[in-house]
């Protein structure tokens, strides 16, 4: 099940959205990005230390705007697939969760499978 995390018009090229939903019964921390015109969104922890990727700015990219990076230890993520091309995680993957873009809105959950 998707839920409504926000508006369209409040997720920016290159912006970021924090929420959190219920997944196998526990509150997780979760955000969404737009990039290159499509969101994506991903679980907000680190496959790392399992630290959230932001200080709880809702900023997830470099400043060259072509990676997700954690502020803890500078793992860097492909905001495509979620995986970690440079840092102590490399070939490791973010938990991606589905996301639609209708009516205006923005809608996220578990990722089916």
């Amino acid at each position: 099940m998707l839920l409504n995390v926000a508006d369209s018009a409040r997720l920016a090229e290159g912006a970021g959205l924090r929420f959190t939903l219920v997944l196998d019964g526990v509150l997780r921390d979760a955000f969404v990005v737009r990039y290159h015109g499509r969101p994506y969104a991903y679980l907000n922890t680190c496959r790392h230390l399992g630290f959230t990727l932001d200080f709880g700015d809702a900023r997830f990219f470099d400043d060259d705007y072509d990676a997700l990076v954690c502020c803890q230890h500078g793992a860097r993520y492909r905001p495509e697939t979620g995986e970690c091309f440079a840092g102590p995680c490399v070939g490791s993957k973010l938990t991606r969760l589905a996301v639609e873009e209708r009516d205006g809105a923005i809608w996220c959950g578990p990722a089916a499978g």
